[in-house]
C-alpha cells in the first residue's frame, strides 16, 4: 500500500512539473521565474523540462521533490532535489542547455 500511494505523489508531482516547462518552489517570484523558464525555452536556449527530467530519473531514481532553474557562471542549469525509495536524498545539477549531467551530490538522509 504504501508503495502504491508513493507511486501515485510521484506520478502526482510528474503531472504537475510536466504540464508545465517550469516548476520552482518560491513563493514570492514565482511568476517571474516562471516567465523567464519559458523565454529560455521559447528562445532555445534551454532544454524542455520534461526531457530534462528524464535523465534526471535515469542517473537518480526517485521521487523529484524541487526543481530550480539557476545561473552558474554562462550556463542556465536545472537544479533537482531528489528522494530515493531508501528516504535518501540527492541533488542532481544539468546543464539547461545541453542536457548533460554536471554533478550528482547526495546519498544524505
Amino acid at each position: 500500500m504504501k508503495i502504491v500511494l508513493m507511486r501515485l505523489a510521484v506520478l502526482g508531482i510528474a503531472a504537475l512539473v510536466l504540464a508545465t516547462p517550469w516548476a520552482a518552489a518560491r513563493a514570492q517570484d514565482d511568476d517571474d521565474d516562471h516567465d523567464r523558464a519559458r523565454d529560455l525555452y521559447e528562445r532555445g536556449e534551454i532544454e524542455g523540462l520534461a526531457d530534462i527530467m528524464a535523465i534526471v530519473r535515469a542517473k537518480a531514481p526517485g521521487e523529484i521533490v524541487a526543481v530550480d532553474l539557476i545561473r552558474a557562471g554562462s550556463k542556465w542549469v536545472y537544479r533537482f532535489q531528489v528522494i530515493a525509495a531508501d528516504g535518501r536524498r540527492r541533488t542532481v545539477d544539468v546543464d539547461a542547455g545541453a542536457g548533460g549531467v554536471l554533478s550528482s551530490e547526495g546519498d544524505r538522509k
